[in-house]
């Protein structure tokens, strides 16, 4: 059986295309200007939060994330996952957090709330949780308990886009929220990303950090006149408020942004409906089936070997490449973070054993391509090809 399955179908549309082309027709900016503003106030509107910041990718507003969180709120830890991708732990690191890490529930993928509750210290700054491929990894305890402790949380949404919570979207829930559209992604603007929030403050440092931390960068008058008036030795318009970053995108990326936008929630629908398929006619003895759908939006198919049976792995992922499918082992980020080589001077050479749940993903998980124009004859011959792998 050959199906032909990519990891992902080309969605940069003709339409897509087409809106670039009449774009570049006139004579127009094309670093960051009035596109990248207008994107930025419908995917506010869209996701219903009331600032968004757009940036270069997702690993860029992990970063601008962690490091406008350092300057708000001080150094200390910030509780991470163990399956998630590496920018979010890489920027913990680099601004000189120190990340505590997590196992996961196997039921949605991401970070267990009991354990998380249960590392919560004094020192704690944040909990940065993923909502990993699609899926919803917060509960009702884990936002109630971090709202009464007044501990920020962070949302990585990079991988669920529309996904919801009780009907409301990620990305929505604690202190700001990132998003990637890169290629993969539910919507694409080829490389960007999104930080969100409904805390004035934290937008405008975000906004400042994202242009070499020029305080021309705010939007508020207050702040740019307190900087002229504490600094009158300085030009107004080269005030650098914090060392920072360029991380801008461009107009182009901002047109592809604002068309793909119109067809999100469509789009997304398909893809919950691949998913149901998908999770139906897989044989529930082998994989894993029972994942919290509720609310998730999927780029991504989920495939977890019930038992850790390495000859079973092997057969499958070869299976697979014989069926000319492609798909990624780990599921999210290439597995247990803990057994990368640039995390291990920071925790220790063997922490990875300390997470089970995790280091079974690493190992006996893999995630399939799964997009809207996927045909449901090749999600059932997927599931008959899977069904039928020899042990």
């Amino acid at each position: 059986m050959t199906l032909n399955i990519p990891l992902m179908d080309n969605n940069i549309t003709l339409d897509d295309r087409n809106a670039l082309i009449e774009f570049l027709k006139e004579d127009r900016i094309l670093t960051q200007s009035v596109n990248v503003a207008k994107f930025e106030e419908e995917w506010s509107k869209w996701l219903g939060v009331k600032y968004s910041v757009f940036v270069n990718s997702g690993a860029s507003a992990n970063l601008l994330t962690i490091s406008a969180l350092k300057h708000t709120q001080g150094l200390g830890e910030i509780i991470v996952p163990t399956l998630t991708w590496v920018s979010d732990i890489a920027s913990v690191v680099q601004c000189g957090f120190k990340p505590v890490f997590v196992d996961i529930d196997p039921h949605h993928l991401g970070m267990a709330t009991e354990e998380v509750l249960s590392k919560i210290t004094p020192n704690t700054k944040a909990v940065f949780i993923t909502h990993v491929l699609g899926y919803n990894a917060l509960t009702s305890r884990l936002v109630d308990e971090l709202k009464a402790r007044n501990i920020p949380l962070i949302e990585d949404v990079c991988e669920s886009h529309g996904a919801t919570f009780k009907g409301q979207k990620l990305g929505t829930f604690g202190l700001v929220s990132n998003f990637s559209f890169y290629y993969a992604h539910h919507m694409s603007t080829i490389e960007g990303g999104m930080i969100c929030t409904n805390d004035e403050n934290f937008y405008e440092v975000s906004r400042m950090l994202r242009s070499h931390g020029m305080v021309r960068e705010t939007t508020s008058k207050a702040v740019k006149a307190d900087y002229i008036a504490k600094h009158p030795d300085l030009n107004p318009d080269f005030i650098f408020a914090y060392p920072a970053y360029n991380v801008r995108s461009t107009e182009l990326n901002a047109v592809l942004g604002r068309n793909q936008l119109k067809r999100l929630d469509e789009n997304n629908k398909a893809r919950s409906e691949n998913l149901a398929l998908f999770l139906k006619h897989l044989d529930p003895k082998r994989y894993r089936v029972d994942f919290a759908t509720e609310g998730s939006v999927n780029y991504a198919f989920t495939l977890i070997l019930k038992e850790a049976d390495p000859v079973f792995a092997q057969s499958v992922m070869n299976a697979l490449r014989e069926a000319r499918v492609e798909f990624r082992r780990g599921l999210s980020g290439g597995g247990n973070q803990l057994r990368q080589p640039y995390i291990k001077p920071y925790v220790g050479e063997e922490e990875y054993i300390k997470y089970p749940n995790v280091d079974h993903a690493h190992f006996y998980g893999f995630y399939i391509g799964n997009y809207p124009t996927l045909p449901k004859e090749k999600i059932l011959g997927l599931c008959e090809l899977l069904n039928g792998v020899l042990s």
